[in-house]
């Protein structure tokens, strides 16, 4: 007989919030003078595909308000504060290419259009986790990070892949801190880019990704901290050694390659604990691998000697 086990971080249905309030984003954003400023992909929203959800991954907690996840951003290249949705605007998203090279048997650029032509592109709900201890939940559009992979086919010697972003310092003026190391660069191993969770994201809310929520495409592993998320990517390589991640390069002794969410481990300068709901203000429990552990804790078996926290 098959006995159902509720997972950690399910909630009942009815405690989630009604969806009337949650997509009721349009009227809030007018009403907070937000809509000119967040919402600049509306004139493209027309053209953008409807997908279907993708119900496996369900958060087990509410959607957060669209102009929450839309105003309330970590992206350096346009700024240190939360609010850089305002200069973000100035960043170009269309035409917008990325280049996928290394260690693969058909390198080549393609067009996010091309993409989301190519791809299967569907709808996932996921939690997003944040190293400083905030969190939220977002509708993604998007595909399979190995539906990429096997369009460009991956060669045996590739043991990493590697993410750039975008460095524009026309447009981009956390640029000019040049004691970062620019471009930012992340980086998983292939195992991890061939679990079904990692997720090339071209869209949120149904419609283009925002610049400032990493447009027009960025990457998201759900049970990984948000800093390991690729904004506004330009290149994919596949590549045989380790690469170093921007805050890797800059903190080694608090960011490390892995950066998987354990709520026993904390950050050398605060707890790990629990997690602050953005737009609800609620402090939260933090799961284990942000509650997906069940998908990926296979992954990490057998590297007891690897820093697999922060």
């Amino acid at each position: 007989m098959f006995i159902r086990k509720r997972r950690g971080w399910e909630i009942p249905e009815g405690a989630a919030t009604p969806e009337a309030l949650v997509f009721g984003r349009r009227a809030a954003l007018k009403a907070a003078g937000l809509a000119s400023i967040a919402m600049p992909g509306l004139a493209r929203a027309a053209d953008f595909p409807q997908s279907t959800r993708n119900g496996r991954y369900e958060p087990g907690r509410a959607i957060t308000a669209e102009r929450e996840v839309t105003t309330y951003n970590n992206f350096y290249e346009f700024g240190t504060d939360k609010g850089i949705y305002r200069p973000a605007q100035k960043l170009p998203l269309s035409p917008w290419t990325v280049k996928v090279d290394g260690l693969v048997d058909r390198p080549r650029e393609f067009s996010v259009e091309d993409l989301i032509k190519a791809m299967p592109v569907e709808e996932r709900v996921y939690r997003l986790r944040c190293v400083e201890a905030w969190s939220m939940v977002v509708p993604w559009t998007g595909f399979p990070l190995t539906a990429l992979l096997a369009a460009v086919g991956v060669q045996s010697s590739a043991k990493y892949v590697r993410f750039e972003t975008a460095a524009l310092p026309a447009v981009m003026p956390g640029l000019r801190q040049s004691w970062y190391p620019w471009p930012y660069v992340e980086g998983c191993t292939i195992e991890e880019a061939g679990n079904d969770l990692s997720f090339l994201v071209v869209g949120a809310y149904g419609k283009p990704l925002l610049a400032q929520n990493g447009g027009p495409i960025r990457f998201h592993q759900p049970w990984k901290y948000g800093f390991k998320a690729g904004k506004s990517l330009t290149r994919i390589s596949l590549v045989a050694e380790r690469p170093k991640s921007f805050w890797e390069a800059i903190q080694p002794q608090e960011y490390g390659f892995w950066a998987n969410i354990n709520p026993e481990v904390p950050h050398p300068r605060w707890s790990q604990a629990s997690e602050r709901v953005l737009g609800t203000g609620e402090r939260v429990p933090t799961q284990l691998f942000n509650g997906y552990g069940e998908f990926v804790s296979g992954l990490y078996s057998g590297l007891q000697r690897e820093r697999l926290w922060g």
